[in-house]
């Protein structure tokens, strides 16, 4: 009862003073209200898809460059974008002038100096797959059957870069994913064999005619032996107490989306080469754990858990 009544004083004395039941300080708040609702009211819903699609492509455009060099360089073109628009709003006409002409020949400087990086997210655009398909599982190939195969084919290579580590017999083993690797495939030896521990041995062992080159697989079957492989892009950017074998995998993971293992003759360390990285050090634990990852889908590795543990009570 005494709400009601300090209410109903309130709007007395508004009348009072205002007699129009204007109030003046709320009046920009009714204009701004007013202004949202008519921009709201003119919004579609093909409006919301554009939105939708045009944030897509930028979050798709940033997953592909984020983990190359063009990282550094999208970087660099924000920030500059960044201080054209300071330079532009306090009326600097020298600075503007400068920014304005880095921009105009930017675009054809960064296609000349960035020529692989482009080349290599056009090649991830061209290989994008709908995510239902599966990420590495090609069209038309069963995924528990290459599971399966991968299973094996796993194992014998853990098995096999345990085994010739341990007599520092260097080897480089290259797994074909989404991109084709058919142009190194024919300038090698054309195999179609199940892998094993031995079959390894006795391609990398030193004597024989196959040792010298890169074994190539595909759906967990080895495809070729003895397969010459492209140089590394930038070689004079990589360590130089790195062998020719490493700088093979390297210059092929620059090149596809390729796996490559690589045994060194003189060490005996395991490495691995993607996306034109190398990373050092894998033991037969760790080498297997990642192969499984890449190439294994979480899917058919949950299922193969749980039927584990099911067979096992």
């Amino acid at each position: 009862m005494a709400l009601c009544v300090a209410l109903r004083l309130t709007h007395f004395r508004r009348a009072i003073y205002f007699p129009d039941g204007r109030i003046p300080e709320l009046d920009g708040i009714y204009n701004v209200l007013n202004e949202l609702w008519s921009v709201l009211r003119s919004v579609q819903l093909i409006d919301f898809v554009d939105i939708f699609l045009l944030s897509l492509l930028i979050y798709e455009g940033w997953k592909l460059v984020r983990e190359t060099k063009a990282n550094q360089l999208l970087k660099a073109i924000f920030i500059l974008l960044f201080v054209y628009i300071i330079v532009s709003w306090l009326e600097l006409k020298t600075l503007t002038f400068l920014l304005e002409s880095v921009f105009s020949i930017g675009l054809l400087a960064i296609i000349i100096l960035f020529q692989p990086e482009l080349r290599r997210v056009l090649e991830k655009v061209g290989r994008a797959e709908i995510k239902t398909i599966g990420g590495l599982i090609p069209i038309g190939v069963e995924p528990d059957n290459l599971a399966a195969k991968w299973d094996i084919a796993i194992d014998a290579i853990t098995e096999s870069c345990e085994e010739l580590s341990a007599t520092t017999t260097g080897a480089i083993i290259v797994i074909e994913r989404q991109i084709k690797l058919g142009e190194q495939i024919d300038n090698g030896t054309k195999m179609n064999s199940l892998p094993s521990k031995e079959l390894f041995g006795n391609i990398f062992y030193p004597k024989t005619p196959l040792h010298d080159g890169a074994v190539i697989m595909r759906d967990g079957i080895i495809v070729a032996a003895a397969c010459f492989l492209p140089a590394p892009q930038k070689e004079e950017l990589i360590n130089k107490k790195l062998g020719s074998r490493h700088r093979a995998a390297i210059g092929m993971s620059e090149n596809s989306d390729a796996i490559v293992i690589v045994v060194s003759e003189e060490t005996g360390t395991i490495s691995i080469a993607e996306n034109g990285e190398l990373t050092r050090g894998f033991t037969r634990d760790s080498l297997r754990k990642l192969l499984r990852s890449k190439l294994i889908p979480e899917k058919n590795s949950e299922r193969r858990r749980f039927s584990g543990k099911g067979g096992g009570v």
